[in-house]
């Protein structure tokens, strides 16, 4: 699950917005303000202003993994407004985080009945679904949240996306997605690490390279981004920049699988 919340909370682009916006392979019309992520609009009444400061403060503390101050800004928010969408949104994720599948799924749900286009909770539902193994239902809230063109994250639901379609052994569906995330955020580490990662499978080691250079040229490397890096090297012959990347997992992550693995010789 501690993947889960780093896709959800990277780093990402802004999807232009006004007139009528486009997304990679999609047309959109704008149809009002109903389809606007909640939190981005003025609250409607006093309670719901109070609301929103206690949803907000509680997505900053799920952000950090305080999930037990989340989860009470979540129900200090329900105290001003009982039906705050954006609250049951944010219990959704806490409950999502810590594997309570059933009051995820209920938070989800309320918040969705409520604002059934919102790309917040599309996304985030749509991810929780592509878990719970209802990947296709899972895919079209993604879509929901990928064609809104308000929505500022859209890289998150064509990550997701690629993700789910992953875990149903569709490489080609999934590259789609992953591209898509990548052309609205050139920084998107885990969308260019899994477009790396699938061209490797396929052996395409030049492709698989050339992902790997712009993930590092964008974000830190971790381990799982340096041994696929040690690996694309070694299938290419470049024994520089093999022992390179072997020399970072020995001073940087000596304690990590991937380490264990190089040490071992278990490269494949």
């Amino acid at each position: 699950m501690t993947r889960v919340l780093a896709i959800m909370l990277m780093s990402v682009g802004l999807l232009a917005a006004g007139g009528c916006a486009t997304v990679p392979g999609q047309q959109v019309a704008i149809t009002g303000a109903a389809d606007r992520p909640m939190l981005d609009l003025p609250p409607a009444t006093e309670a719901q202003a109070r609301a929103k400061v206690h949803a907000e403060l509680g997505m900053a503390y799920f952000e950090i993994g305080r999930f037990d101050v989340a989860l009470d800004e979540a129900s200090n928010a329900l105290a001003h407004d009982p039906g705050y969408p954006p609250a049951f949104h944010l219990m959704g994720l806490v409950y999502m985080f810590i594997d309570d599948t059933a009051n995820a799924r209920q938070s989800f749900q309320r918040a969705l009945r409520a604002a059934p286009n919102d790309p917040d909770f599309n996304n985030s539902y749509g991810w929780f679904l592509c878990g719970m193994g209802e990947e296709e239902e899972g895919l079209r809230r993604l879509a929901v949240a990928a064609r809104n063109p308000y929505y500022r994250y859209a890289t998150r639901p064509y990550t997701n996306a690629g993700l789910c379609y992953l875990r149903l052994q569709n490489d080609e569906a999934a590259v789609e997605q992953f591209r898509r995330a990548v052309a609205l955020d050139p920084a998107n580490a885990r969308a260019l690490f899994q477009l790396a990662a699938i061209a490797y499978r396929q052996g395409d080691f030049d492709t698989a390279r050339s992902y790997l250079v712009q993930l590092h040229q964008q974000s830190e490397p971790t381990a799982e981004t340096v041994w696929l890096g040690l690996r694309t090297e070694r299938r290419l012959g470049n024994t520089a920049a093999e022992a390179s990347y072997a020399a970072q997992l020995r001073g940087r992550f000596d304690e990590s699988p991937e380490y264990r693995e190089m040490i071992q010789g278990n490269f494949e």
